[in-house]
């Protein structure tokens, strides 16, 4: 009988797109207690081969697929070329599922409740303050001044994002230059996954790329090139390696 393996969580890198299916890379941790005298399972990469047709069935797009939560029921393969298969096992996907959030249902469900809670509680506030309706019409003039207040207190709001540390520059994402020796390579996905990590943590990259400051040519941080272009982000720290 074929091995059956089922896999839940996120994808763990970018959606990448062949002839007639999709692959991405997913991780799983093991039980977190073993029998006694064995040691604990580690963290396993896997790379999920999903067919087109059943993909597009199911609504996800490329940046969705790392935020949602899927199910993959499939066997194991090793039949895929190492350079399609970054991952530790390859999964020959026969059905894919995407499942509901249940911290997002339920903080919905309060944050409803507390609504309702406010605008009964808004209803009789307004029933109780009804006398004194004509009172309140003498007041109107402060009311037109608080727009022009509340735009002067929203101004210092304004932060610059903050960046690595050793950052000496931002400059935009699209200026970058990729040498070809860099492309030939690909970065290990436990270390990506664990920048990528970091970024949906605390907002930007763990350190600044390293570039020549007037070709914008890369030098090194490959793998935070990866991540930045995996997160969509605009901009980039980085540190300038001046030519000689």
């Amino acid at each position: 009988m074929p091995h059956k393996m089922t896999l839940t969580g996120s994808a763990t890198g970018p959606l990448r797109e062949y002839d007639r299916y999709v692959a991405f890379d997913m991780r799983e941790k093991g039980s977190p207690s073993a029998p006694k005298g064995l040691k604990k399972s580690t963290f396993i990469s896997y790379t999920v081969f999903v067919a087109k047709k059943a993909f597009n069935k199911t609504g996800l797009t490329k940046k969705s697929i790392m935020h949602e939560k899927i199910l993959i029921q499939g066997e194991p393969t090793l039949d895929i070329p190492i350079d399609e298969c970054p991952g530790e096992i390859g999964i020959i996907c026969f059905q894919i599922t995407v499942l509901p959030n249940k911290n997002d249902k339920e903080a919905n469900d309060s944050k409803d409740k507390k609504e309702a809670q406010q605008e009964v509680a808004a209803t009789k506030q307004e029933e109780k303050q009804e006398p004194v309706a004509k009172e309140a019409k003498t007041v109107q003039p402060e009311v037109n001044e608080t727009p022009v207040q509340e735009k002067k207190a929203a101004q210092p709001k304004k932060q610059q994002p903050i960046q690595p540390k050793g950052t000496k520059d931002v400059v935009s994402f699209e200026d970058i230059i990729v040498p070809e020796a860099f492309l030939k390579t690909r970065p290990n996905p436990v270390k990506t996954e664990e920048v990528i990590e970091f970024v949906k943590r605390t907002g930007h990259l763990d350190k600044p790329l390293t570039i020549e400051k007037e070709s914008k040519v890369l030098k090194d941080g490959y793998r935070r090139y990866i991540v930045a272009k995996t997160m969509k982000m605009d901009n980039v720290p980085v540190v300038y390696d001046y030519q000689k």
